[in-house]
């Protein structure tokens, strides 16, 4: 399923999310211009490794030395496509969350269900060295609100089947739950392969958190739409 447009209309300029989305574009571009000799080489030093984490925790470094790659992984991606798929979630969801929290609240927000996703996955995967890259936890959190504040909500989604493309208007009540079961199927599915290089556990762990925190960060008592 792919979301093309949802139907709920902000009623300020999304500021903050177009900012976080042109960071993502620039810290890319930024990517495409390294020798593809120092690509790896910048995601082990700004994405964040579970295993490294681990052992750095053991070991009693620095809050800061520890923290930071929580933040600049939110920044890196590894494909055009990587980087499309996710603006495109955030750009269509995004708004509604600023919308509803206020820029400031919606920064807070978004970093910190950031990094409650990659502590979920650090959890599920504690000695993995392989980087975390990729703003879609975040973006789950992102999505975890959007259900909770506008659940009747309709999003217009791209959905093929077999050869043909249909367009359909899915309530967000449905689409985002469905969303959500496919990241629980994709953890079971791809359990044990090697070759996995999905984060699934940062989407759920960023999806439940953000549902979580929406009514601390919401203005509005009343967040259901």
């Amino acid at each position: 399923m792919i979301p093309l447009r949802d139907s709920t209309r902000s009623h300020s300029f999304p500021i903050v999310n177009v900012t976080l989305i042109a960071l993502n574009v620039l810290v890319f571009l930024k990517e495409l211009s390294l020798p593809p000799q120092n690509v790896n080489s910048f995601f082990y030093t700004y994405g964040l490794t579970p295993g490294l984490v681990t052992s750095q925790l053991i070991s009693g470094a620095s809050l800061l030395s520890i923290g930071l790659p929580f933040i600049s992984a939110l920044f890196l991606h590894g494909s055009w496509l990587h980087l499309l798929g996710n603006m495109l979630y955030l750009w269509i969801f995004g708004d509604n969350i600023e919308d509803r929290m206020g820029h400031l609240r919606y920064l807070l927000f978004y970093l910190l269900v950031g990094i409650i996703a990659s502590t979920a996955h650090i959890i599920a995967d504690p000695g993995s060295d392989i980087p975390i890259i990729g703003a879609s936890g975040a973006i789950a959190g992102v999505l975890g609100a959007y259900f909770l504040a506008f659940p009747r909500a309709k999003v217009l989604t791209l959905v093929p089947v077999f050869f043909f493309i249909t367009f359909i208007q899915i309530p967000a009540i449905i689409f985002l739950p469905v969303w959500f079961i496919i990241q629980v199927l994709n953890v079971f599915g791809t359990a044990g392969m090697a070759a996995n290089s999905v984060a699934w556990w940062a989407h759920i762990g960023g999806f439940i958190g953000g549902a979580i925190l929406l009514p601390f960060f919401s203005r509005s008592q009343h967040y259901y739409n």
